[in-house]
């Protein structure tokens, strides 16, 4: 998704859009912005990675917390930044799948934000932390509830550099599929079926390694 943004070119104005033009911070690299601003290509890319074969879309939201967001003063738009990412991956998955008659699914992308909770980013205090459990945690919850409002299929703990961070982020989505409804109707890939009597599938990227909580088939067998 990174590179394709960047081939576009977007500049200041393209992240800003009209909604965002008087914003006080500077918007340019807020790739998850263009969710809401620049829509239309979004859903494009994804749309082209589903033509070429991808079975599953991953959200344009790897930054879709409110301590990512904090550096754009965008933390107020998290919940609508990833409700929409997985609106737009919807809508291309379906325009996908009427071209050509296969399903595709959502994954709901999570990333480790731009702050660590294992290391002090001060080599003189080693003690230091710049962000708790209970931070992560919070925007964690922030961040998976819009994703599962949106309707994502899984939720991708992606590129986490901390595994405290992603303990974090686990802890969340076990809460949340444990305590909310987070369900599916019938539906059949190759020999594998999502039921609507289990939890979307958590898959986790780097290191490469797979959870299927609570599923009663692997999608890829």
């Amino acid at each position: 998704m990174g590179t394709q943004i960047q081939s576009l070119g977007f500049q200041e104005e393209h992240f800003r859009g009209h909604r965002f033009s008087s914003c006080n911070f500077s918007l340019k690299g807020n790739n998850d912005l263009l969710s809401l601003t620049q829509p239309e290509e979004i859903e494009e890319i994804h749309y082209h990675y589903a033509l070429v074969g991808a079975d599953i879309l991953e959200t344009n939201t790897f930054s879709s917390t409110s301590i990512a967001q904090a550096d754009y003063g965008m933390e107020g738009m998290v919940y609508e930044l990833n409700r929409n990412g997985v609106h737009l991956a919807r809508r291309a998955a379906k325009r996908a799948e009427k071209h050509d008659g296969r399903i595709r699914f959502v994954a709901g992308a999570i990333g480790p934000t731009n702050r660590t909770a294992s290391i002090s980013p001060d080599v003189n205090d080693p003690g230091f932390r710049a962000v708790t459990f209970d931070d992560l945690c919070i925007a964690y919850a922030e961040q998976i509830k819009g994703l599962i409002d949106g309707g994502a299929d899984l939720l991708l703990i992606e590129t986490i550099f901390d595994t405290l961070n992603a303990k974090a982020a686990i802890f969340l989505k076990k809460y949340y599929t444990t305590y909310h409804d987070f369900r599916h109707d019938n539906r059949s890939v190759g020999a594998c079926t999502f039921r609507p009597d289990t939890d979307c599938f958590l898959v986790f990227s780097c290191p490469c390694f797979s959870l299927f909580h609570r599923a009663q088939l692997c999608p890829w067998c």
